[in-house]
Parts: structure tokens; C-alpha cells; sequence
């Protein structure tokens, strides 16, 4: 079976998985649709792909689309998620999977009804520190997993401006003050992608801005938000405990690497800075940095990018680390860009393949869920001055 696809939002972000889902070979046609149509023309026509469609219902009216691909603005997804089941396509979103506990519950409801396949595209689950994690505790290297800690740190001055910018037309720093617990999955997912667990409560600080430019100013803000920075502790199920970072105003070379990760257990552990990562046990330490280095595929000055800051175009370019299983995937992806610490091949692969084999991505509502849903809880936490909440869960992914 080979699908067709159509893309929702042809931003700074899609036109490079545009790329990669018109070259793998279970993809047969790409089409664009955006609220700018110039922008899903100018797409089109760039790579060449099958066409543009007016309006998202009328993408989702086609009977020549199976299967739409989420990339708006992250406070949209949960609605369109909907849409899209219920017009019967497969769906693969961008993060976050939604903003509210009720958004999660409908879509895991949708999914359950009709058996379509959703994934949400989590790129810490890839991640080389959360591939080696997954590898070591599945090996019994950690000993008993106890602690772990998930940031992401990724600075406003460090392309996010232009980011929101470009999204956001005259309005956009109503909407940069995005709260920072509502875009937790690239910390949560990188901790959670490893350690087979769940968080079960939750309480969080968050540090009011002081920058005085009007992002993250409650008069100003869509989400009622003036916090830039915060913190979460989170109690998991069967004992333990991991902390997240969300750091929006930070001094920190975020264009080498946002998302970094840590785990301690009673045997070994393990820990992730923005260039240095290492491997501990009671014997001493090994430096593992190259293992979890991916090497770049495209030039920062591609001009593929060139709509793209500067800072942000790291993202875009990374390749495989040594650690990734690169053998199942398209041999059609060798020598195309990458991103986001090597994720995006494997994204766009598992995404694929779930939906034409009729199986379980591994980033499924359920899994997307546990990502996602720990941080609308702890953005209330820290609304509430830190109060200790519980976290619902929805279960594990049903038996194929």
C-alpha cells in the first residue's frame, strides 16, 4: 500500500519533512494546504509535489488524501487531530499532541473508534541520549532506574523571535508567550522514551519575565502568561522521580543542543551536557560523546534554509549518530537532510509504516499522551504557587 499525504501549514518546519515523505517509497503523492495559499504554492512548486489544496476541510473532503501531517501553531493541533480522524485520514501531528486534558481524551477516543493510525511527531523520543538510555535500561545497565532529569533549553534570542515572527503576522508576541509547560514533550518525551514508565503527579515553579519587551506579558499574552522559565518535579509510577526544565530566557548555546537528558540509577549513570556526554559507574567513567554525536548532513547555508534564523538552522541539519539503527530505514533517505538530533528519518519512517502495515507507531495516542499531558498539569502547578497535583493517565496502547 502506498498513502497520500497532505501537509497542514507549510511554515519554516514542514518543507523539510516535505521532503522526506515525498522520497520514501510508501508515499505516492504530497499536497500542501495553508491558511497564506502563497505559502502552499510556493511549497509546491519548490519541490515539485502533487499540489495545493484551498482549505484544510477541503483537503480533508478529498478521497485522493489518506493520511494529513500537523504542522500549525502548537496550541491548534488538538482540534485539527479531531477533524482529521473524523474526516477517516491517518494523522501525524507535531507537538504538542494538544493543551488540554479533554483535547487528549477526545483523540484517544477517535483513534480507539475508528482504528486509524495517529502518531505524534516527538523527536526526543530519537534522540541519541534516549536511544542509548532505552538501550542500557533494556540491558539492566542503570540497575534499578530511579531519577531522571529532561531539559529544554532553547533561548527566545536564539531564533525564536523570528520564529514567532513569521507565524504570528502582526500579532505574533501574543503569541510567543506560549506558556513553556505547554510545549513539554522534548524534555518529558526524552526522559519517558527511555524509562518505560509514567508520570503520576506533578509540581512546578515558574519564573516570572523580565525583559520588559512585550512577549511573556500578561497584558499582551493569548495564554494569560508571563512566565518564561519553569520547572517540574514529577513522581512516576513504581517509585521514582524526574525533573524537566523549560527555559525560554537562558544562557545557553541552545543551536548546539536544546534537549539534553540525565539518568541515575543504583548501578551506572548517565548524563548529557550541550557537548560533553558520559557513561558512570562505581568503577569510574567513560566519555560517550562521539556515540551520541550526530554529523551533520546539510550545510547551515543551504539555501533550502535560507528563510530560516540562523540559530535555529542547527535543527534542520544534524544527521544520524553512531547509536541510531539506521538498517530499516529507506535507502532512499541516505543522502537527505536530517534534523533535530537525527530524528526526523525515523519520524517520517515509523509514521509511514505504521499507517501502511496497520500497526502501532511507537509514538501512539497513548504514548503521546504520557508526553504531553504531564506538562498541562504541571503549567497548573505552577499557576497554583507549586501545589502538588495528580496526573491522569489513559493506559497503555491497546493490543494490536
Amino acid at each position: 500500500m502506498n498513502l497520500s499525504l497532505g501537509i497542514v501549514g507549510a511554515g519554516q518546519f514542514s518543507g523539510q519533512f516535505a521532503t522526506l515523505f515525498q522520497a520514501h517509497p510508501g508515499v505516492r503523492d504530497v499536497y500542501v494546504t495553508d491558511l497564506l495559499p502563497e505559502r502552499a504554492e510556493r511549497l509546491v512548486a519548490a519541490q515539485g509535489l502533487a499540489g495545493t489544496f484551498p482549505s484544510y476541510e477541503a483537503m480533508l473532503e478529498s478521497p485522493a488524501v489518506d493520511a494529513v501531517a500537523i504542522f500549525t501553531q502548537r496550541w491548534t493541533h488538538g482540534p485539527l487531530v479531531l477533524q482529521g480522524l473524523a474526516a477517516g485520514k491517518h494523522v501525524y501531528s507535531a507537538v504538542p499532541m494538544a493543551i488540554t486534558v479533554e483535547e487528549m481524551a477526545a483523540i484517544i477516543d477517535a483513534v480507539r473508534a475508528t482504528g486509524l493510525t495517529y502518531m505524534m511527531g516527538e523527536t526526543s523520543h530519537y534522540h541519541p541520549a534516549t536511544v542509548h538510555a532505552r538501550n542500557q535500561i533494556a540491558a539492566g545497565a542503570f540497575g534499578r532506574l530511579f531519577y531522571a532529569e529532561g531539559d529544554y533549553v532553547h533561548d527566545m534570542d536564539l531564533g525564536f523571535y523570528e520564529a514567532y515572527q513569521y507565524s504570528g503576522g502582526e500579532n505574533w508576541k501574543a503569541t510567543a508567550s506560549y506558556p513553556p509547560l505547554l510545549y513539554p514533550t522534548h524534555a518529558v518525551g526524552g526522559v519517558l522514551g527511555a524509562w518505560q514508565t509514567h508520570a503520576v503527579s506533578v509540581s512546578a515553579i515558574g519564573v516570572r519575565d523580565e525583559r520588559g519587551d512585550g512577549v511573556f506579558d500578561r497584558s499582551v499574552s493569548q495564554f494569560d502568561n508571563d512566565v518564561s522559565n519553569a520547572t517540574a518535579l514529577f513522581e512516576v509510577a513504581g517509585g521514582g522521580s524526574f525533573r524537566t526544565n523549560e527555559f525560554r530566557r537562558v544562557g545557553y548555546p541552545s543551536h548546539i543542543r536544546e534537549s539534553r537528558f540525565r539518568f541515575f540509577g543504583t548501578e551506572a549513570s548517565m548524563e548529557q551536557l550541550a557537548t560533553v556526554a558520559l557513561w558512570q559507574d562505581k568503577k569510574g567513567v567513560e566519555d560517550i560523546s562521539e556515540l551520541l554525536e550526530p554529523k551533520p548532513t546539510l550545510a547551515p547555508d543551504d539555501p533550502s534554509l535560507a528563510h530560516i534564523a540562523p540559530e535555529l538552522r542547527a535543527a534542520f541539519t544534524s544527521g544520524s549518530a553512531p547509536v541510531h539503527d539506521r538498517s530499516r530505514l529507506p535507502r532512499e533517505f541516505d543522502h537527505l537532510h536530517n534534523g533535530h538530533e537525527g530524528s526526523h528519518h525515523f519520524l517520517v519512517d515509523d509514521f509511514v509504516t505504521a499507517v501502511t502495515t496497520r500497526t502501532l507507531p511507537p509514538v501512539n495516542a497513548w504514548v503521546a499522551a504520557r508526553y504531553t499531558l504531564p506538562g498541562v498539569i504541571a503549567h497548573e502547578s505552577a499557576r497554583q504557587g507549586g501545589v502538588r497535583l495528580e496526573i491522569p493517565d489513559f493506559g497503555d496502547a491497546p493490543e494490536a
